[in-house]
């Protein structure tokens, strides 16, 4: 029941965000994808220019840079201390953590692919909650056992799984790129 009512009130406050801001939930997920993109651009760019010892990769890094930056505030609008770079690091770690799976995939070791998709989409949902504002330092608790658990803040209760889980629920219900 608490689970319920958790995801329930994360939802609400999802629908108060979107009304307030009129974010288009499905072009902020496919931006969300170009910037981790932008972001392994990014990588490789520095990667090549160390690699071959020509500068003007780093010309062309710092134009991606840009990009990336200014693509990044059409999201993350709000943001205190260092969410910011949380958010970047989010998604970038996101979007590898993805690529090492779908290459475990391809070696047929399915189980340790879907370990990797699981956590790479549970940072992805942490991004979203982190910049949807649905999810702060006052709704997380570290337990005894070091497992993060969400709170609902109506009830003061502690929830019954991981805010990773609560955020991954609400992510699923409220972010549909196949919506038009």
């Amino acid at each position: 029941m608490n689970k319920i009512k958790d995801v329930n009130s994360l939802l609400k406050k999802v629908e108060e965000f979107t009304k307030q801001k009129e974010l288009d939930l499905s072009s902020g997920e496919d931006l969300s994808i170009g910037i981790m993109n932008l972001i392994s651009i990014e990588e490789h760019l520095f990667y090549t220019s160390q690699k071959t010892k020509d500068k003007k990769y780093l010309e062309l890094l710092n134009e991606v840079r840009k990009m990336r930056t200014e693509l990044m505030k059409e999201i993350i609008k709000d943001y205190e201390g260092e969410v910011w770079c949380i958010s970047k690091h989010l998604l970038a770690a996101s979007m590898r953590v993805m690529e090492v799976g779908t290459k475990e995939l391809k070696k047929g070791n399915k189980d340790k692919a879907w370990d990797l998709f699981d956590k790479s989409y549970k940072l992805y949902s942490l991004f979203w909650g982190l910049n949807l504002g649905v999810v702060g330092t006052k709704d997380i608790k570290q337990e005894e056992d070091n497992e993060v658990k969400f709170i609902d803040e109506k009830s003061q209760e502690k929830g019954s799984s991981s805010v990773f889980s609560k955020i991954g629920s609400l992510v699923q219900k409220a972010i549909d790129c196949c919506k038009e």
